[in-house]
């Protein structure tokens, strides 16, 4: 069974890139331009990873983070940003994954899905 994977980013077309990428990888992908997108979505599928934006229009990505904690605890979360000194701040250390984005190299993020998800077998 494939795994599934939530995209939440702003932006359509990455979130285009990063589902047309990971459905090749064989990932059932959802996506949701922010929180309003995707808490409906939470309750409603089963997620095994969330892929978050730290930067979103109007809200931030750790702010969502934050509440999918509290709300879905052990559901694995992976925070992506274009700036690796988010890393450092420790309100991004509730998520099991960083992946600093590139959209050149999306290899790396696949790489960082699986180790995500190996963690929680």
């Amino acid at each position: 069974m494939a795994h599934s994977i939530l995209v939440v980013d702003d932006e359509s077309d990455i979130r285009l890139l990063y589902k047309t990428e990971l459905e090749d990888q064989g990932f059932k992908v959802f996506e949701a331009a922010g929180s309003e997108e995707c808490f409906p979505i939470l309750e409603k599928e089963n997620i095994d990873v969330i892929l978050l934006d730290i930067k979103l229009k109007g809200e931030s990505g750790i702010d969502i983070l934050q509440e999918i904690t509290k709300k879905h605890k052990g559901l694995k979360t992976i925070l992506a940003t274009a700036y690796s000194a988010y890393q450092d701040d420790f309100s991004t250390w509730l998520a099991d994954g960083y992946w600093v984005k590139s959209p050149s190299d999306l290899d790396s993020l696949v790489g960082e899905i699986n180790k995500v998800l190996q963690k929680s077998k």
